[in-house]
This record gives C-alpha cells, structure tokens and sequence, in this order.
C-alpha cells in the first residue's frame, strides 16, 4: 500500500523559510516523478515543484523559481521541498504527489498517489 506522508508546514513569517518533508513508502518509487502540489482556499491545487527520482531532474512553476528547492533522498525514501523567501501569496496546503506513468508531469491528473498534505502559513 502506498503511502505519502508530508511534514514540516507551520507557521511563519514573510521572508522566512520552511522545509516540508514527505516519506514514501509501499512500493519502490525509482521510476516516479515525485511532485508537491498546493491548494488555497477558494483556489484550484496548483503544480509547484517535480523531481524524477531516479535521474534527479527537476522543474518548478515560474512563480517559485529562485525561491524552492525539490530534492530526495534515496536513503531516507524521501522527497523535500525547501522553501525561502516565502510570501503570503505562498500560503496553502502543500501536498506531495507520486506519478507512475505521466513524462513531465505538471497536472493533477497525471499523478497516481497523494499525501493528506501539510498547512503552511505566512503570515505578512
């Protein structure tokens, strides 16, 4: 059973940094895209930031480009998202997505399994 757990959202003020974390597990993830996604109130879950976990490429929605970094760690069968210089417009519910079989995935459709997702707050 496959299992997606994120950690690490709170509460923080703008500029600040924060690292969410999340633990895979239930099945071998080497070929997947590893994905965080996030969700506003009132606002459709946007693509944040993907890293293919075998080969480590990564891609980042424009908006968050400079500021987060995705990365993995194959010891630990888990994926972070470090985030700095963070703004209230950052605010949300940040979830971790796995996709099997999508090339470059990007929507929330092309991704196969989701964690609950963890709160992160900005506060201006």
């Amino acid at each position: 059973q496959v299992q997606l757990v994120e950690s690490g959202g709170g509460l923080v003020q703008a500029g600040g940094s924060l690292r969410l974390s999340c633990a895979a597990s239930g099945r071998t993830f080497r070929s997947y895209y590893m994905g965080w996604f996030r969700q506003a109130p009132g606002k459709e879950r946007e693509f944040v930031a993907r890293i293919r976990w075998d080969f480590g490429n990564t891609y980042y929605t424009d908006s968050v480009k400079g500021r987060f970094t995705i990365s993995r760690d194959n010891a630990k069968n888990t994926v972070y998202l470090q985030m700095n210089s963070l703004k209230p417009e950052d605010m949300a519910v940040y979830y971790c997505a796995a996709s099997s079989g999508s090339t470059r995935p990007v929507r929330s459709y092309e991704y196969d399994y989701w964690g609950q997702g963890t709160q992160v707050t900005v506060s201006s």
